[in-house]
């Protein structure tokens, strides 16, 4: 039977290397780890989440597809309950508050031997300013799309960055490099989205976050020929 997995949960898979033993955290439905054991490129999959029906249902389909004795499961409020033994931390499907508390309240996860896959579906700009005031480096980003929407996948390395320049909360050096084909749809909606922040706080009395948001929809403006290139 094949594997309902979705393209933003293959992004991230095709960030796993060979042989990584991976933590799935907020595994939902456990597809992730399954399709990485399936594919034989985990060697190892710790799925854990916060609520138990998900988590029993990941320990069902684990059963359904075969790869049961690969995987390991913890009732766990992001990493707190689960081993340290990982290279891969992956975090997909969640808001960046979410996202930042599970990073945040593990110091731990500061270190060269593990890298986080995150694909973030809120607030990626202060994902993305987090991450690097916390020492990390977004090392490489990419998009994916399922139905009309457009999704972000990101390799974060804990490891000295640049502080990230108007417009890169947005679209960071890395995704820009990535020379992906959704890149341009992706500009045009973060732009839109910008330009209506813009508008709204024009005329409102918060002059420094009017002016926050200006500077960075100017810079990213300047990226409009590195995305476009010759496309249009």
């Amino acid at each position: 039977m094949p594997l309902p997995i979705t393209c933003r949960l293959l992004a991230c898979c095709n960030y796993v290397n060979q042989g990584d033993r991976v933590a799935d955290i907020g595994c939902d439905h456990g597809y992730l780890g399954i399709y990485l054991l399936q594919q034989g490129i985990a060697a190892s999959v710790i799925a854990a989440d916060v609520n138990a029906q998900p988590l029993r249902a990941a320990m069902s389909n684990a059963v359904k597809y075969g790869i049961r004795e690969k995987m390991t499961f913890y009732l766990s409020d992001g990493v707190q309950n689960i081993p340290r033994d990982f290279d891969a931390l992956v975090c997909a499907g969640m808001g960046a508050d979410t996202i930042i508390s599970i990073l945040g309240s593990a110091p731990w996860l500061k270190s060269s031997r593990c890298r986080l896959i995150l694909q973030c579906q809120s607030k990626r700009p202060e994902l993305r300013r987090w991450l690097n005031q916390a020492g990390y480096t977004i090392r490489r980003e990419t998009l994916a799309q399922d139905g009309r929407f457009l999704y972000p996948v990101l390799e974060a390395i804990y490891a000295p960055a640049a502080p990230l320049r108007p417009g890169e909360a947005y679209i960071s050096p890395a995704l820009l490099a990535s020379g992906s084909p959704l890149l341009p749809a992706f500009y045009a909606r973060v732009k839109a989205g910008l330009e209506t922040a813009v508008s709204g706080l024009t005329h409102g009395r918060d002059a420094e976050r009017l002016k926050d948001y200006q500077a960075d929809l100017s810079a990213l403006m300047e990226m409009e020929e590195s995305i476009y290139g010759d496309r249009r």
